[in-house]
């Protein structure tokens, strides 16, 4: 199975980004991919939606533009207080969309290269599937139709196994404390950012299953809360 196909599908679509969700999808595209760090309006859409107005200002360093990046730069590039040896987001988010093709030519897309392993990149790609599956049905909400979406928004380049994994994690049972457990250790802060890019959050599932998530992963609240500041989505706690 090819994680890094699907993951980039799913960010390609735009699937499983929704309300501020959306918001925070482009906010990590465009640390990622060196752009301005703005947030777009959340319309739900994918990157094709996205690059546009991210890559507008082309080639600035995200370290330059400040506030959200200061605390992005760590959590997306593998280094820093959100990062580790694991790798970041930004490796895995950055080979995704490389391994999907989404990038129109002279967008930049195909410089970016992973600092982490195919194989390993391959297993962090299928635990930010799950995390963003996992988020998506907090609310609930992930009715026949919007799953069916989810499932179209995956390519004609899928495979039947590919689907199957997307379907089973669909259907499965929202389970935190499973889903932690398989969580590797230094990868909780990416975890938990690629769990914001699928919500929505403005009911109390959603906001109880970010705190029964980050507190599986022994995330204090006052990080959480930062994090929530610096990405201008409501804080989890008062």
């Amino acid at each position: 199975m090819d994680a890094m196909k699907i993951l980039g599908s799913l960010l390609n679509s735009g699937a499983l980004s929704k309300g501020s969700g959306s918001n925070i999808l482009g906010s990590v595209l465009g640390s990622v991919l060196g752009g301005s760090g703005q947030q777009r309006g959340g319309s739900g859409g994918g990157i094709g939606d996205l690059l546009g107005g991210l890559l507008g200002g082309g080639g600035s360093s995200p370290s330059s533009t400040g506030g959200m990046a200061d605390i992005l730069g760590g959590l997306l590039g593998g280094g820093g207080s959100g990062g580790s040896s694991a790798g970041g987001l930004g490796d895995i988010i950055g080979a995704a969309m490389k391994q999907f093709g989404a990038a129109p030519p002279g967008m930049g897309l195909t410089d970016i290269e992973p600092n982490i392993e195919p194989e390993q990149a391959n297993e962090q790609a299928t635990i930010m599937i799950r995390a963003m599956i996992l988020a998506a049905k907090a609310d609930g909400r992930v009715d026949d139709e919007e799953q069916r979406h989810i499932i179209e928004g995956l390519g004609e380049d899928i495979t039947p196994e590919e689907v199957a994994f997307v379907q089973d994690e669909l259907a499965a049972p929202v389970d935190v404390d499973a889903f932690v457990r398989s969580v590797p250790r230094g990868l909780e802060a990416q975890v938990y950012l690629a769990s914001l890019m699928a919500i929505d959050l403005d009911t109390n599932p959603e906001a109880q299953y970010l705190h029964q998530l980050a507190q599986g992963m022994g995330l204090k609240p006052d990080e959480v809360n930062q994090l929530h500041e610096q990405l201008q989505v409501p804080k989890l706690y008062s």
